[in-house]
């Protein structure tokens, strides 16, 4: 009997000493780029479907990630500018997919959370990736996984490797604006 096709090993890559060779490199380059095609792809019809864009998709995200968020927090995390971070926030505001209330520490700021709609939406979306990437971090193993991990958290910038530690620790206040 032949094991299922999700939960069959890749087939081994043997390390390259040569890692940093500029074709290590841009093979590396490559595969991120057509894992992030891979893994947004599903994301995209469900996006199509209800009239969503990928700005939306990350806020929803990120706001689900983040409940009590503000406006200014998040604008540290997404590449929106102030403008369009308004304006999606309208439109998810609208159709109910969020909602803002009154900062009580400052009267000024909007404190951002997902309706129960726009947790239902969050979890389809995500459902689809966490299941990809479960099946290709079984079929690697734990060190591999944790290597993938560090060489990932080596790409991204300040901003949002803090914004991963205050979820790791659940105490985002450290990378919020006082």
């Amino acid at each position: 009997m032949t094991k299922p096709k999700a939960t069959r090993p890749f087939p081994p890559i043997p390390p390259n000493p040569l890692f940093l060779k500029d074709e290590e490199l841009i093979e590396g380059l490559e595969l991120l780029e057509f894992a992030l095609q891979s893994l947004k792809s599903e994301q995209d019809s469900i996006l199509d479907e209800v009239g969503l864009g990928r700005s939306h998709q990350q806020l929803l995200h990120y706001i689900g990630r983040s409940p009590g968020i503000n406006m200014v927090d998040l604008l540290k995390i997404v590449p929106l500018t102030k403008q369009s971070l308004s304006r999606l926030l309208g439109e998810l505001t609208t159709r109910q997919l969020i909602n803002q209330t009154q900062d009580e520490a400052d009267r000024r700021r909007q404190r951002l959370e997902l309706t129960h709609e726009g947790k239902a939406l969050d979890q389809l979306l995500n459902d689809g990736l966490r299941r990809r990437l479960a099946v290709a971090y079984r079929a690697v193993g734990a060190e591999a996984v944790a290597g993938f991990h560090q060489v990932l958290e080596g790409l991204i910038d300040e901003p949002a490797r803090r914004y991963l530690q205050s979820v790791r620790t659940g105490s985002r206040q450290h990378w919020r604006t006082e």
